[in-house]
């Protein structure tokens, strides 16, 4: 007890070993930590000096300035110089992808090797990025933009006379609802449009979750956007659109990303840096490019219905979209969930038919859990997913109107016909149905008319600002007051104190190499190293709690505002009238054109060969697999036409001739499979012959279903009976 109680000198220095270990390591990371930081800021101010400021890990080349347009806007096409040990077929599509002006820079669908350009420049594509610099041009909108976006394409599509089809576009984040607009009004000028993390249906999404969709109503509107954009001498700040993001994971904003970069300075200091080097490019906006998209998308959700009117008077209806249309989202993206990226299909179509007889396409992929920003940067996302979409991109354009779920499989031993898949993953293209994206949750009535009320309070509020307070606000700014709010603003500031340009850190950089020459990281399993984690996850657990009280009382509060029957009769709505947002119906000459379409297909059903024969037979006894469309399939079918002899088609060609038969098959199913026989009158070859490539191709992913199996038996008779006529 003794000896407990007056431990020796020995003693003592051994319990305090790893109080001292912690303590030279703790203060050691501490060093670290700033000087971390004054590089964050130096960064921040090297980017803000430069005229175009981005992230893009390739070399590229402008090749089309938008200031230099008719109408002057802030983007710009850029070609992707491919790395010396990149082989790109010129024949093959370009992909051009377009990245967010949310608040950032540019450059974030090319951040590193393994990113969406990057596994495009791997399958040989060309590449092409659309970036913007961080001031607009004086007058432009939205509308100029999107202008802007088809004079590019026309240009990439000039560059490009070797390849028949049309460029693959990639839109990121908010430049997913700009490159949906582009694609309505602009349909010949693109090709598969992949909508990365878009949000398209604003008001969508389920109760206890997703709560950046109730800031508007809670924000009393657009007047604030106005407003800010006012003080901003007519430029919004693009820094709070980077703090209403941050603001949903207070944990990981105030403390998670800046603990992992203390607690892990030896290994993650480069990363944080990476990434900070995108997320603090602050970019502005106009304040007429930020109304607009506040009044007409974040409060108003009205791309959806058809409820957009441009400047030059048309309507964008995104029915008239003719390519295949990939949505891309996450159930762990708190920014855009997946019913905010895939509510617009059911807000404007009834069924999938009303699908089909549009020649739409649509093809969505959820993720299971990564976050919103992991959906452009994260590296397993682009080995996966991206890479799946540019390998497969020829099989989903030529996908029939319809829609349908991406499912990717990692491959194995047990994976047939292993040869026929390209990667590690093999893509099957499924079937759905409308109740499949109504099953992801979404609005009742009464949810949607508050919503409609929060819009119709929105409008009220930001007349009165324009017709009171504005004159005021917008008389007492200027640039040199703009310039000084800018900088202040909270996320701007973090980056102008922490840098060289503070006194305080010049002698930080000579410390802290001194600090990495003598660098002694405490033990794993030190005590007090152990206790000052299990308080950063109690500070994070903390975080996240107020996270949740917040967001519940403010979903709360939303909802007990917004669904008072006084504040909706005074808005103008009532339930009785029925949802406050309508399909959008078709006009009678759309009607018209399509039974027109209809009746013209029926009128070809016999016109054809064994080409005709060969597809159609092929859709139908796929159509017993659940109508899945397997690459391996598809790859097997270009393999046995091009050993056939068949004439090699263009795919736009061929495409048109497979959504003919699809067609054909789902108009009037008996007709077009009694007709095989006599297109394969006018097949020069053997008939059996045919059939036989009709089975290679379905057996490409295993063993047909026994209903498979029938169908193949059936074909099999009518190839062969043809036979037997002509012999006869």
């Amino acid at each position: 007890m003794s000896a407990q109680l007056n431990p020796t000198p020995a003693e003592n220095a051994g319990m305090n070993l790893p109080w001292n270990e912690y303590m030279t390591d703790s203060f050691q990371r501490t060093i670290l930590f700033w000087d971390t930081m004054r590089r964050r800021g130096n960064q921040y101010h090297e980017s803000m000096a430069k005229k175009s400021p981005n992230v893009l890990h390739f070399d590229y080349e402008l090749i089309v300035n938008g200031r230099s347009l008719e109408e002057p806007v802030n983007y710009g096409l850029a070609r992707i110089i491919p790395p010396k040990d990149s082989q790109i077929d010129p024949g093959k599509r370009p992909f051009v992808v377009i990245d967010p002006r949310a608040g950032h820079g540019p450059g974030i669908g090319g951040f590193k090797s393994d990113s969406e350009i990057g596994m495009a420049l791997r399958q040989g594509h060309p590449c092409y990025a659309v970036g913007f610099t961080p001031t607009p041009e004086p007058g432009q909108t939205i509308d100029k933009v999107i202008r802007a976006m088809a004079k590019f394409l026309e240009k990439v599509i000039e560059l490009h006379p070797v390849s028949s089809e049309k460029p693959v576009i990639i839109g990121n984040c908010q430049a997913g609802w700009a490159v949906m607009m582009l694609a309505a009004l602009h349909p010949d000028l693109c090709g598969p449009i992949i909508a990365a993390g878009a949000p398209l249906s604003y008001w969508a999404g389920v109760r206890g979750a997703n709560p950046m969709r109730y800031s508007g109503g809670m924000l009393g509107g657009s007047w604030l956007t106005a407003m800010t954009s006012d003080l901003g001498n007519g430029h919004f700040n693009g820094s709070w659109l980077v703090h209403n993001f941050e603001n949903l994971n207070p944990a990981n904003t105030l403390w998670d990303k800046q603990y992992n970069l203390y607690a892990n300075i030896d290994s993650e200091e480069e990363r944080y840096l990476e990434f900070e080097r995108w997320w603090d490019t602050h970019v502005l906006l106009n304040s007429e490019e930020i109304q607009y998209i506040v009044d007409n998308l974040f409060i108003g959700n009205r791309l959806s219905i058809g409820g957009i009117v441009t400047d030059d008077k048309k309507r964008i209806d995104l029915r008239n979209i003719n390519s295949p249309i990939i949505c891309f989202c996450s159930r762990g993206d708190n920014i855009t969930p997946p019913q905010q990226a895939l509510g617009w299909i059911v807000d404007l179509y009834d069924s999938v038919e009303d699908i089909q007889d549009s020649g739409q396409t649509i093809i969505y992929a959820i993720h299971d859990h990564i976050g919103h920003l992991g959906i452009f940067v994260g590296t397993g996302v682009a080995l996966k997913e991206h890479s799946e979409f540019a390998s497969n991109i020829d099989l989903i354009d030529c996908m029939p109107p319809g829609l349908y779920e991406i499912v990717i499989e990692k491959t194995g031993s047990g994976t047939v016909n292993l040869d026929l898949v390209e990667g590690d993953y093999v893509t099957r293209i499924e079937k759905r149905t409308l109740d499949d994206i109504r099953a992801l949750g979404g609005n009742n009535l009464d949810e949607e008319l508050s919503f409609a009320t929060a819009n119709r309070v929105s409008q009220a509020n930001y007349g009165l600002y324009r017709s009171t307070l504005q004159p005021l606000v917008q008389a007492m700014s200027s640039e040199i007051t703009a310039k000084y709010i800018h900088n202040l603003h909270p996320l701007r500031l973090s980056y102008e104190i922490f840098s060289d340009r503070n006194p305080l850190f010049q002698k930080l950089p000579q410390i802290a190499e001194t600090v990495r020459e003598k660098r002694t990281p405490a033990a794993a399993d030190n005590p007090f190293r152990i206790g000052e984690e299990l308080f950063s996850s109690w500070m994070s657990y903390s975080l996240n709690s107020w996270r949740d009280w917040r967001d519940t009382m403010t979903e709360t509060s939303f909802f007990a505002i917004y669904s008072q029957p006084w504040l909706q009769a005074l808005a103008g709505l009532k339930t009785s009238d029925g949802p406050p947002r309508q399909h959008p119906g078709l006009d009678p000459g759309h009607l018209a054109m399509i039974k027109l379409r209809k009746r013209e297909l029926l009128d070809k059903i016999t016109v054809g060969s064994g080409r005709e024969a060969m597809l159609r037979a092929l859709l139908y006894a796929n159509e017993a697999d659940g109508d899945a469309a397997d690459e391996r399939k598809f790859a097997m079918l270009h393999r046995v036409m091009q050993a056939r002899h068949f004439a090699k088609l263009p795919l736009a060609e061929f495409k048109r001739i497979l959504r003919e038969q699809y067609f054909m098959l789902l108009l009037d199913p008996k007709q077009a499979l009694a007709t095989i026989p006599e297109l394969l009158q006018n097949h020069k070859g053997s008939p059996e012959k045919l059939y036989e490539m009709v089975e290679e191709i379905i057996y490409a992913d295993g063993s047909p279903p026994a209903a498979g199996k029938k169908r193949l038996a059936r074909l099999k008779k009518l190839f062969s009976a043809d036979k037997e006529k002509s012999m006869s």
